[in-house]
């Protein structure tokens, strides 16, 4: 397993980052902080709290040394997250900045959600790596660890090449090793990265982590029609809840994906074949 412990710890105040070590280093898969309320760290298990509440220059210091003041990481702020390096992503929560009903910011923020990005090499091991593969599940259960070593296995076995649109550095961040035949693009949205590998990489398959706009299916569909692979994920506990939506129904009845594979809460999956 492989994670990069010390960024996380090192966007942390100082006064909560020996606990946080010796309490999580080794299964934290969240820490909480919100203003004026301890600390929480949630274990695989279970959750610990630090005996110590945030302060608005506690968040203010985790904001500030994430984002180490750069217009692009103040821009994905805006959206509701961070990414740090090492792949670590941090959820905002506080006041939304509406401009004629679309979020174009957060201010007075009052929570984090920091969740810690692992690498576990080997977990894919028993996907399909040919054809077009799309991951499912809920918020944490583990998509965008799959779709990593996925891609890495596909990479290695194959012979073609893999065009990765990464638009928040969390799929292959500093010191995650890539694997072979692997192209990777970051800080670049899915809708303008995927035409613009399909255009000049000459990939065999596409990968991308979350689809959740209509512009990214769109782009999606251009490529699959040109004879690439795609491999995805997605927030869904299940196909029927995938077909409950329109923007993801086309997606299993376009013929786009070959298989979905359903994450389950306790991180294990199970995969379906998607017949149109």
């Amino acid at each position: 397993m492989m994670c990069a412990w010390q960024f996380l710890l090192g966007v942390l105040p100082t006064w909560m980052r020996e606990r946080t070590d010796s309490l999580g280093r080794r299964n934290m898969q969240e820490l909480r902080l919100r203003l004026d309320q301890p600390p929480e760290l949630v274990l695989h298990n279970n959750s610990r709290f630090l005996d110590k509440p945030v302060t608005r220059e506690d968040l203010s210091f985790v904001i500030n040394a994430a984002s180490r003041y750069s217009p692009w990481a103040a821009e994905t702020v805006s959206k509701g997250f961070l990414t740090v390096n090492g792949g670590h992503r941090i959820g905002v929560c506080g006041e939304a900045v509406l401009d004629h009903g679309r979020l174009k910011g957060i201010k007075h923020i009052r929570s984090l959600c920091i969740r810690v990005a692992r690498d576990l090499p080997g977990i894919a091991k028993g996907l399909p790596t040919d054809g077009s593969v799309l991951i499912i599940g809920s918020p944490g259960s583990g998509k965008t660890t799959l779709l990593r070593d996925l891609i890495r296995q596909r990479g290695d076995r194959g012979t073609g090449s893999i065009a990765v649109v990464d638009e928040r550095g969390e799929l292959f961040p500093a010191g995650f090793r890539q694997g072979k035949r692997l192209d990777i693009l970051t800080g670049c949205g899915k809708a303008e990265g995927i035409p613009l590998v399909l255009r000049t990489m000459g990939p065999s398959a596409i990968a991308v982590d979350e689809i959740t706009a209509q512009d990214d299916a769109d782009a999606l569909y251009q490529a699959a029609w040109c004879g690439v692979d795609l491999m995805a994920t997605a927030h869904a506990a299940s196909a029927e809840d995938l077909r409950r939506r329109e923007g993801y129904r086309k997606l299993l009845e376009s013929g786009l994906f070959q298989t979905l594979v359903i994450l389950q809460p306790d991180k294990s999956w199970r995969t379906e074949r998607i017949c149109v």
